[in-house]
């Protein structure tokens, strides 16, 4: 009786495009070889899985059927070595594993005789041939989508907010995808602004229609795709590096790095976790007096009701009556809210003393010009110290990295003063129109978003001590405001009488707490 064998057909879907492979034309083939030479055919197996591992489905299934029929098959025939296996090291070991089982592997259109040991010669060749093909392909893909990626261009999968499209010459590029790329770019400017956490952020993110996980949104705040950047991972001797990309920037490089600060914790924000409490809208925002630690809020049930309190939770026993702290705070408040029936002369004023202080903006460019020349000079006097051996590789590696960061910092600030002053009186107008909105939320309500304006207004945390409210630093706009109002209120005529001057007139908090009270 003839031998009886399993034939195994494989083809990738890449291969068969490539180089015209064909299941069928394999399959015939195999079974001319088995007629010629006497063979039973117990089996055909249909592959269309890659080579570079054996963890393949069908061989998978095919193998352990060979080991519970043992002694059944006798050969497992393929019509090129390079059909078995891509990868000498695992082929060598998958030979071995089936003649333990009594099978033989044979290649029908490269046969070789293992009795005869120099055909193991010509194994090693037909086995390694493949993989070094794999391996230069693996490398040329490599290489060509790092060259990509130097010249500006996105590679692979289009990131959130984005998706991939394909010009009509064939080059892909990504775009911007609503609502999406909004609700990011929305994200960016809400960590920027220091109101909430990352978390509470995501969440309300979560509300607008946002889909990624908590995990993949803190990447997401780390990518500098969004800025217009596109990362290079270091690779031997270059160094990491961020180039421009050609795709559209969903964010400025001033607000990303802004939020990397915010990230790092170099001007690390205290918002808690907490779901907003219409009795306890401060919660988040006050400090102990005491113990200096952030306070937190509760209701106790006296005899007729319930009463908020704002009390420490670290051991500390400060306790105070919220309803004083809240009114307090809203007096305070009160005199920030601009006088709706002469917007446009906070807009004159304000605009008049930015242009004011924006006068040395060409100066400031010149230096920081200035300062990106000096660390390129730096840079290019560590190459050539590295070029004649007078220091280590590894020390201008490191030169490198800290020389590169810095001028990518300095490039930054120089786009953000050149488009800072885009539409300064849009912005200012849009802020007043906030601030207008004060007096809805005292009497409305609406403290979630209303807790928004407390921390634009006061950056940093409030103490509440002996019936006054203190903060080391007050929004400058709305401080300005704070003292407009107060000239304008002097001058009963409601003329602009040295009106001019008005906005100039507030000299800084410095250290001392601004105070306000009942």
């Amino acid at each position: 009786m003839g031998k009886i064998a399993d034939l195994y057909v494989r083809v990738s879907t890449d291969e068969q495009a490539e180089k015209g492979y064909s299941q069928r034309d394999q399959e015939e083939r195999l079974r001319r070889y088995c007629e010629i030479n006497d063979i039973h055919i117990r089996e055909v197996v249909f592959e269309d899985h890659s080579a570079k591992s054996f963890n393949r489905p069908e061989w998978k299934r095919l193998l352990l059927s060979l080991r519970r029929h043992k002694n059944k098959v006798d050969l497992i025939l393929f019509t090129k070595w390079d059909r078995f296996s891509r990868n000498a090291g695992d082929a060598y070991q998958m030979i071995s594993t089936l003649r333990k089982l009594g099978i033989e592997p044979q290649a029908v259109e490269q046969p070789l005789d293992m009795s005869v040991p120099e055909n193991k010669m010509m194994l090693a060749f037909y086995l390694a041939a493949p993989e070094v093909e794999n391996d230069r392909r693996s490398l040329n893909t490599f290489f060509g989508m790092r060259r990509a990626r130097k010249e500006g261009r996105y590679m692979g999968q289009a990131p959130a907010g984005y998706v991939n499209k394909v010009k009509e010459d064939g080059t892909k590029y990504i775009a911007p995808k609503d609502p999406e790329a909004s609700i990011i770019r929305w994200a960016f400017e809400e960590v920027a602004r220091e109101v909430f956490n990352t978390a509470q952020i995501w969440k309300k993110a979560k509300e607008k229609g946002f889909k990624k996980s908590r995990s993949r949104f803190w990447v997401i705040l780390r990518n500098p795709v969004y800025c217009g950047k596109i990362f290079i991972p270091k690779y031997k001797d270059e160094e990491s590096c961020l180039v421009d990309g050609l795709h559209e920037a969903l964010i400025s490089e001033e607000l990303f790095y802004r939020v990397q600060e915010v990230m790092d914790g170099r001007e690390k924000s205290y918002r808690p976790k907490v779901e907003v409490i219409e009795e306890l809208p401060l919660r988040g925002f006050l400090i102990c007096p005491e113990c200096g630690k952030l306070l937190t809020g509760s209701k106790s049930k006296g005899r007729n009701r319930y009463y908020a309190y704002y009390h420490c939770q670290y051991g500390c026993s400060h306790r105070v009556r919220a309803e004083q702290v809240n009114k307090t705070f809203e007096n305070g408040l009160r005199k920030y809210i601009p006088r709706e029936e002469i917007k446009k002369l906070y807009t004159s004023l304000l605009m008049e003393e930015y242009r004011e202080q924006t006068r040395n903006v060409g100066e400031k460019k010149r230096q920081i010009l200035k300062q990106i020349k000096d660390y390129e000079e730096r840079l290019s006097y560590a190459r050539d110290l590295l070029s004649t051996k007078r220091i280590d590789p590894l020390d201008y590696r490191d030169m490198k990295s800290d020389y590169g960061e810095a001028i990518r910092k300095l490039e930054a600030e120089f786009a953000r003063i050149n488009t800072q002053t885009k539409d300064i009186e849009g912005l200012l107008n849009q802020g007043i129109d906030n601030l207008l909105q004060l007096n809805a939320c005292f009497e409305k309500g609406g403290w979630e978003e209303f807790r928004g304006v407390i921390g634009s207004i006061y950056p940093k945390n409030l103490t509440f001590d002996r019936n006054y409210l203190r903060t080391t630093r007050i929004n400058v706009i709305v401080e300005r405001i704070y003292h407009i109002n107060n000239d304008i209120g002097q001058n009963k005529n409601g003329t602009k009488k040295k009106i001019s001057s008005l906005s100039r007139k507030v000299a800084g908090a410095g250290l001392e707490p601004a105070t306000f009270g009942l």
